[in-house]
């Protein structure tokens, strides 16, 4: 019977169920990715489409001690700082309004920016005041005889006026700082048209090489041209020009010549004029500290100057920066002395 027991059979039926949900890490993850890729992107785009200045903004930001940006100080607050003091405009390089300071008491400015616009609008005013003389000497019975006689040109020290001699025309008598009457009508002429621009003006006169007897130990080109050029000077504020516009009288001898080639040439013996830039003015000064503008009402009061708006105010001690030149007592000419 035993045999006939079997044994049961047991089956086991397996259930087999669909994955369930693993969570959505992954797509935090993915996003993340594809964000910092996208910021990237974004970086690379600001970086070649920003200028140097901007760049240069930024690595300061950067290099400016968290300490000190908070609380002020050397790199936060000097105007010669690229990020002056926590400023909103990073291409600018100095001139920004500190933290703090309210914009009534101190403008945003870019301070080269607004020296650059000072020179371009300078530049601007000497140009017109040169066609102004070209046309004025071209227009005037006064001048328009001696035309050849005087030359107009721009300069890096601002616009120079020559008067120039001529060997059958010359512009003082002979050895001598005495002016032929038609040279001080062309001075005199010149002075009211120069008496409209702000600009200082220096004078120096130039001689040709002929020596006195003497040589260099008396009366020589050295006095001579000192004297012509006091002279001009003098005829030039007949003229009208005021007289704390001329900042520098100079003889020059023969120092300086036009033909170099031929020292004798009748050229060479000339009456320079200078009406001089901003720069030029500050080197015969000895104040280069004058161009660091530093405040927006200066920056309006020069560019208003700059434009024709004023003229510049005089310093009180302009009198005693400028040099003169002493005339030597009179000593007389060489017979052989033809200047």
């Amino acid at each position: 019977m035993a045999e006939d027991q079997k044994a049961p059979i047991v089956v086991k039926r397996i259930k087999k169920t669909a994955g369930g949900h693993h969570g959505g890490a992954w797509k935090i993850a993915y996003a993340d990715f594809v964000t910092a890729m996208m910021a990237f992107f974004l970086l690379m785009w600001l970086l070649g489409s920003s200028t140097k200045g901007e760049l240069q903004g930024i690595a300061e930001y950067f290099q400016t001690p968290l300490r000190v940006a908070l609380g002020g100080g050397a790199g936060s607050g000097d105007s010669s700082s690229v990020l002056n003091g926590g400023g909103t405009d990073l291409t600018r390089s100095s001139g920004q309004v500190k933290r703090g300071v309210t914009p009534d008491k101190k403008k945003t400015i870019n301070l080269q920016a607004a020296k650059a616009e000072l020179e371009r609008l300078e530049g601007v005013r000497l140009a017109g005041l040169k066609g102004r003389l070209d046309t004025a000497i071209d227009g005037s019975a006064v001048l328009r005889p001696y035309r050849k006689q005087i030359q107009v040109e721009i300069t890096q020290d601002g616009l120079r006026v020559q008067i120039i001699d001529e060997q059958n025309r010359p512009m003082f008598d002979s050895g001598s700082a005495a002016l032929k009457d038609y040279t001080r009508e062309i001075l005199r002429e010149l002075g009211r048209l120069m008496n409209d621009v702000p600009n200082r003006i220096s004078l120096s006169g130039h001689t040709d090489a002929q020596a006195y007897a003497m040589g260099e130990r008396g009366y020589s080109n050295w006095e001579l041209s000192a004297d012509r050029a006091n002279a001009s000077r003098r005829e030039l504020i007949a003229g009208g020009i005021a007289e704390d516009k001329i900042i520098r009288v100079e003889g020059m001898g023969a120092a300086i010549m036009v033909d170099k080639a031929n020292p004798m040439n009748p050229i060479n013996r000339r009456i320079s004029i200078n009406v001089l830039n901003r720069k030029s003015e500050a080197r015969i000064l000895g104040d280069g500290a004058k161009l660091d503008v530093e405040t927006a009402e200066e920056i309006a009061a020069a560019l208003e100057a700059a434009s024709g708006g004023g003229s510049r105010p005089v310093d009180a001690d302009a009198g005693a920066a400028a040099p003169g030149v002493v005339t030597p007592p009179a000593t007389p000419a060489s017979p052989d002395h033809a200047q």
